[in-house]
């Protein structure tokens, strides 16, 4: 018992040393990066409903089979 607590502990220093190396980016770019993500998602999700009314155009032209 007393050995995995031991593992933990080191386990969790090791956590800290390497938590200290990370070097986060400045707000600045994460706040440009997120505008360019949700400008594409929305780039995206607008040519696709373009495309879905488009083919609906072109499927209601279209007879239906019976």
């Amino acid at each position: 018992m007393n050995d995995t607590v031991d593992q933990i502990k080191a386990y969790l220093k090791s956590v800290k040393l390497e938590w200290a190396k990370i070097t986060w980016p400045e707000r600045k770019q994460v706040v440009a990066e997120t505008v360019a993500v949700v400008a594409i998602i929305f780039l995206f999700t607008v040519a696709v409903y373009l495309i879905d009314i488009i083919f609906k155009a072109i499927l209601g032209v279209i007879p239906p089979m019976v």
